[in-house]
């Protein structure tokens, strides 16, 4: 038996700069990784979706630049486009284990579970340390629909190991992954069609941004098919074929399945650890990150928290500063985050609804897209700017983004929050004339006046 400092179960975003930091001061660690280093986020999710969808856009934006009086004609070289794509992949995948290997970390490259409190196995190698940190993440979350299993469907997993592209394309989810990477494929040509169980997409976010996603979905051709679920998957001779509960059928050469995320814990064998997990195998954790079984924390998705890559960074930021006895928690910053359709939703702190569920005196302004001089001269009009504020402080406590790069611009909110400015000074702020980040002042402005409805009608 080998012993260590501390013990990393996953190279996530977090479980990688935790393992090197520790390592470089000195400590002997030890890093358990079943799969490719990096995590999802570098193998097959933040990483290759991002590089793919640079390219799909840039085809819809060509397609789409019409309305300006500009016509092209798009041809994708889709081998071309996902080459590229795999290629920073292994690029951002072989920095990691520089990185790992240049700090001194021991990594091994096995599943790893408990055998008691303090002791994790994998393969022939076991480690005892003082110190175990849990940062596996999550993986898709697979429906039991009759006859899927024996398909050859995607999931964002394998999505990328695409070689050519399918002429039609079914979409099963309507969150963020289907609708990023269903509006990529329908932007570089294929057919696409996304089946979603409620009644709009992104049902976590308000209305008004999943009904201006659906617009922009339509504009690039895509079919919606909402309130339907699917009872039975076929495949033959390279076409799959989906019956809906609806009565209707669809068909496709490619079905992507992303309806959700589960936590990769089954294989831990928790109990040898007293480790607790609630009902859906997320890690239970305090607001300090210890779980159950002293000495054992758990960071990122795995132990619920938003499941997204700088949240599982700032949870080793927090773990770290908490293990050289600062004061920080598991929700001590303004949570921002993006989606990266066309148009981008950018989002930080709470809608109207959630401050008002929560007894505060909220209100909230709206801007359309519409109304703004670089949008209109751009052709970006599909979309709007909306801000939420205490009407007895007049702090900002949330935004909400739809339009052209949303995800830049939404960090001016964070930033303001972060810093618990009031709407004021985003009001007596300047931005430069003629750009998207201009309306955000005018956005505050709509809050100037006592006779202001608490959100006006789009």
């Amino acid at each position: 038996m080998e012993t260590a400092d501390l013990i990393v179960i996953g190279s996530g975003q977090g479980g990688v700069p935790l393992a090197a930091d520790f390592a470089k001061e000195g400590r002997k660690v030890v890093l358990f990784e079943r799969d490719a280093l990096g995590g999802s986020c570098i193998n097959y999710g933040c990483t290759p979706s991002k590089a793919f969808l640079a390219a799909a856009h840039n085809a819809g934006r060509a397609r789409l630049a019409k309305k300006l009086g500009v016509h092209a004609q798009v041809e994708v070289d889709f081998p071309a486009v996902m080459e590229r794509v795999r290629g920073i992949r292994h690029q951002f995948n072989q920095g990691t284990k520089r990185r790992l290997e240049s700090a001194g970390v021991q990594v091994v490259c096995a599943e790893a579970s408990f055998a008691d409190y303090h002791t994790v196995t994998a393969g022939d190698v076991t480690v005892e340390a003082p110190l175990i940190v849990i940062n596996t993440g999550t993986s898709s979350l697979i429906p039991n629909i009759p006859g899927l299993a024996d398909t050859p469907f995607l999931t964002n997993r394998n999505f990328f190991d695409l070689q050519e592209l399918p002429p039609r394309l079914l979409v099963v989810g309507g969150g963020y992954i289907g609708l990023e990477l269903g509006q990529g494929l329908a932007r570089l040509g294929s057919e696409t069609h996304l089946i979603v169980r409620g009644d709009r997409l992104l049902a976590q976010e308000e209305a008004e941004v999943s009904d201006t996603l659906a617009e922009a979905f339509r504009q690039d051709g895509i079919s919606l098919h909402f309130n339907v679920n699917t009872e039975k998957v076929t495949h033959a001779d390279g076409v799959f074929t989906l019956t809906l509960d609806n009565g209707e059928t669809l068909q496709g050469e490619a079905l992507l399945v992303v309806i959700g995320r589960k936590p990769n814990t089954s294989t831990l064998n928790a109990a040898a650890a007293d480790l607790e997990l609630d009902s859906q195998g997320f890690v239970k954790i305090d607001d300090q990150f210890q779980t159950s079984s002293p000495g054992v924390y758990a960071i990122g998705d795995a132990a619920r928290q938003p499941a997204f890559t700088h949240v599982s960074w700032e949870d080793y930021r927090r773990l770290k500063a908490i293990l050289c006895g600062e004061r920080r928690t598991r929700s001590d910053r303004v949570l921002g985050y993006a989606v990266y359709t066309e148009p981008q939703v950018g989002r930080v702190g709470m809608t109207l609804e959630q401050a008002q569920h929560q007894g505060i005196n909220a209100r909230c302004v709206t801007l359309p897209m519409a109304h703004i001089a670089r949008a209109i001269e751009w052709g970006h009009d599909l979309g709007f700017y909306q801000m939420v504020v205490d009407r007895d402080t007049d702090q900002i406590l949330g935004a909400t983004l739809v339009g052209y790069e949303a995800a830049e611009l939404v960090h001016v909110f964070l930033s303001l929050m972060e810093a618990k400015a009031t709407w004021r000074l985003l009001e007596q702020s300047v931005h430069i004339h003629p750009t998207y980040g201009e309306a955000l002042p005018s956005l505050a402005r709509l809050l100037i006046g006592d006779d202001m409805p608490s959100c006006p009608n789009m």
